[in-house]
């Protein structure tokens, strides 16, 4: 959101946590205006501006930028200024590459160990996401979203698969934001969520891999298409085109 002046207007995030850090809020606030799009594609972030606005010193503003750089999600660089990352179709290409390793991976080893609570806990994420979507609340179908695949990939047991998929995910949400107008059908989207659940919930490792794969390489393909290009991924054959 703009001001008179040409600035982005940031609200200081009011969320539970008074606990937190200045450099927590002010990576909450910052990190949440990139991915809604407050903050454009390679627009300059300016630390005084943004201590201003988010009425802090630039310390944690400071920090907050290092967080994000290393999220993927601006870039920092020595005598340069710093700027949110920008969109590009070679760069989609390496954000899915990398989650089409490491997702199903994470749903393999989690169908092995899947649990009822787990499944339990998935459902109704899932059935929090066909709401938002119908209701196009854009906030609460990335919570719901998030939600589901994470408490899937939080079955996997690695805290390193975790570590490396949070930023991919938040990076590719860019994407899948800038492109509002290219997502399938919300009940095809539903049955593959469903499907991805039903091969975990049956301890099912390849099937779930398998589910998961497809559905990654649609959705980059969808993006890739709508930025120009031809697919990038082949279905259900693990490989790139």
């Amino acid at each position: 959101m703009m001001t008179a002046d040409g600035s982005t207007a940031l609200m200081l995030g009011t969320q539970s946590g008074g606990h937190r850090t200045l450099a927590e809020k002010a990576y909450v606030s910052l990190h949440d205006a990139i991915l809604s799009g407050q903050f454009a594609p390679g627009e300059r972030l300016r630390i005084e501006q943004l201590a201003e606005t988010l009425d802090m010193s630039p310390m944690p503003i400071r920090e907050a930028i290092r967080r994000l750089d290393a999220a993927g999600l601006v870039d920092l660089a020595p005598h340069k200024a710093t700027r949110v990352t920008e969109l590009s179709l070679a760069d989609l290409e390496e954000v899915y590459q990398a989650r089409l390793a490491l997702e199903p991976l994470a749903v393999q080893l989690a169908a092995v160990r899947f649990s009822a609570e787990a499944a339990t806990a998935a459902s109704a994420s899932l059935a929090r996401y066909v709401d938002a979507c119908g209701r196009d609340d854009a906030g609460a179908i990335w919570a719901a979203h998030t939600d589901f695949h994470f408490v899937l990939y939080g079955e996997a047991g690695s805290r390193w698969l975790l570590r490396l998929i949070t930023p991919l995910w938040e990076s590719s949400e860019r994407y899948r934001r800038a492109s509002p107008d290219v997502q399938r059908s919300l009940s095809e989207r539903q049955a593959e969520h469903e499907a991805i659940l039903d091969a975990c919930t049956c301890h099912e490792p390849d099937c779930a891999a398998d589910a998961m794969w497809n559905h990654l390489a649609m959705t980059a393909n969808l993006l890739a298409g709508a930025m120009g290009s031809g697919q990038l991924f082949a279905g259900d054959s693990r490989e790139r085109v």
